[in-house]
This record gives structure tokens, sequence and C-alpha cells, in this order.
């Protein structure tokens, strides 16, 4: 039987820390047949959970040395993950790698799996919130922050907690087949595959600084984005040249005038599709896109995913 290590870290997340069982033991139910042992383990066997995350006291069955004996090793995220990774965790960590353990973090925990330098010259994901500060951490690391997981192969990683499931089915799908992935995504009551990557729940808000010199210039856009936009009629508005247009807007939103046009027109079909009935075409229209073929083709290229997935997804009642 595939032995499963759920690290439980002092401070851990109370959902990720279970949602490893749910998804292996979902696959075991799925057809009969228990596929998965999964252990809990924790350094001296117990960990308080997060106060703001309803505070527990949780006791394992296992000390972390049971993990270093896992076929996979699970590292969730625990409140702590900004501090230096315990001395402990890391060798355990090293020493499930050495022996050919299968590693995947969830969400933040990859800020633990990386101080093992197991994740470098690897490509890897976590929130999209912190991902700036574990490449920062982490220059050896490629941090993709638009994947929902990635697999390397030993090394796993996923971004924000929900998609710690879509990484444990995937792993499901990877050890059993499709057929009992699918099975346990029904017993879940989750999709075997979401579409898109991070990008679709990503924010990105205008600066709400009111004293920068682009803010009325930000807001104009906004509700002009409607209509055609040119760069000289931007620069016009914002009463300097197009050479200071574009580095007050590299300095003050970290992009082009032209690309947080693009995106701010994105943002606009996104509430559009979560909040009305209009037609992609009508949207597309509303949002300065033109046709429905332009809309599909930038919100394909910036969320990953196409205008009708999204609005399956997100809808909302009016």
């Amino acid at each position: 039987m595939h032995v499963v290590a759920v690290l439980a870290l002092d401070g851990a997340l109370p959902f990720e820390l279970s949602l490893p069982g749910q998804v292996f033991g979902a696959a075991g139910q799925a057809d009969g047949h228990p596929h998965y042992e999964v252990r809990v383990c924790a350094q001296g066997r117990a960990v308080t959970t997060p106060p703001e995350y309803g505070a527990f006291r949780l006791t394992a069955p296992y000390g972390l040395d049971a993990a270093a004996e896992a076929d996979t090793v699970i590292v969730p995220g625990h409140s702590g993950f900004l501090d230096p990774a315990p001395a402990p965790v890391r060798e355990v960590l090293r020493t499930a790698a050495d022996r050919g353990a299968r590693i995947a973090s969830l969400c933040i925990g990859a800020f633990t799996l990386a101080a093992t330098g197991l994740l470098d010259g690897q490509r890897a994901t976590t929130h999209w919130q912190y991902a700036d500060e574990l490449a920062r951490r982490h220059p050896g690391i490629e941090v993709d922050s638009g994947a929902l997981f990635i697999d390397n192969g030993s090394l796993a990683t996923s971004a924000g907690i929900a998609a710690g499931l879509d990484l444990c089915l995937h792993l499901v799908r990877r050890d059993l087949g499709s057929g009992v992935a699918a099975a346990t995504a029904r017993r879940t009551v989750m999709p075997l595959q979401r579409d898109g990557g991070q990008a679709q729940f990503i924010e990105h808000p205008v600066p709400e600084d009111r004293s920068t010199s682009l803010r009325p210039t930000l807001t104009w856009m906004e509700r002009n984005l409607h209509r055609p936009l040119t760069l000289a009629e931007i620069a016009g508005h914002a009463a300097m040249s197009i050479r200071s247009l574009n580095r007050r807007f590299r300095a003050q939103t970290g992009s082009t005038p032209l690309q947080w046009l693009l995106r701010a027109r994105v943002d606009l079909a996104r509430e559009l599709l979560e909040t009305t009935e209009l037609s992609i075409g009508q949207i597309a229209d509303r949002t300065g896109l033109g046709t429905p073929a332009t809309l599909r083709h930038h919100f394909h290229r910036t969320l990953d995913t196409t205008p009708l997935a999204y609005r399956r997804t997100f809808r909302r009642s009016a």
C-alpha cells in the first residue's frame, strides 16, 4: 500500500492538514479498494493550529521520522512559513527525497520545501500573494505564479488552498489512472480538472495613493474602457509626453499604459461575466475589446481560460 505522510508543523492550517487524507481516502472509497495509508506526522506528535483559523491542539499518531519512510510526503502550509524551517523538518524531507519519495507542497508549504534546497533549478508555484517573496528568497527556483499546480515528477507544488485539492487529485490520477481519479472527484464533489490557472483569482486594484500624479488618468481610463484609447490620448490627458507617461506608468503600476489598459479591460470583462447576463459580443463591446474573438484571445492569454468557462465558475446571482 502506498504510504502518504502529511507533515503537521506547529501553526498548521487546519484545512490543508486534512485535505490530503480527504482526497487519498476518497480514492480508496471510489472503487472499494484502499490504495493509500495516510499518516499524519508531527514533531513531538502534537501541534496547535492558528487562532485565526480556529485554534485547537492536534495529537498525531506518528512522529516526523515516519515521514522519512513514506512513499509520498505532503507539506501543508503553516502560520510560521516565513520563519526558518526547523532543521528536523528539512532533514526528514531530504532523507525522504534521497530514498526516492515523492514530495508535494500545498500552498505556502512551498517555503518549507524550498528551504531544503530540493526545489533549486526546478519550476514551482505557491499562493500568488507570496510568489514574489518565494522568488526573492530562493532565486534558484523558477517561480510560476500563474499555475494551479506544477508536477516535476518527484517534486510537486500547488497554489492556494483549493489548488491543493487539484494537486492531490492529480497525484491520484497519476498513481491509479483517470477512472479512479474521476470517481474520486465525484466523491469529493469537485471537477477532475479546473480550467485556467491562478491568474483568474488574482486581484489587480488601482493604486490607492490619491497623491500620485497618475491617479486621475487611471480613473479616466477606467471610465473610458468602452472606447478606443491611444497612447497619445492617454498622454494628453496626463499632460505629459508619451516618454514621460511610459516612465511614470512603470514606476507607479509596474506596467506600460497599454498593458494596464488591457488588464483593466479584461478585469471589467470578468466583472460583467460574473454579474450580468450580457452576451460575449456585448461584453466585448462594453470593454473596448471590439469582437468576441478579441475578447476570447486576450482572456485566454491573460487568465488561461475562456470567458464561458470563467462565467460557469464565478457567476454570481444578481
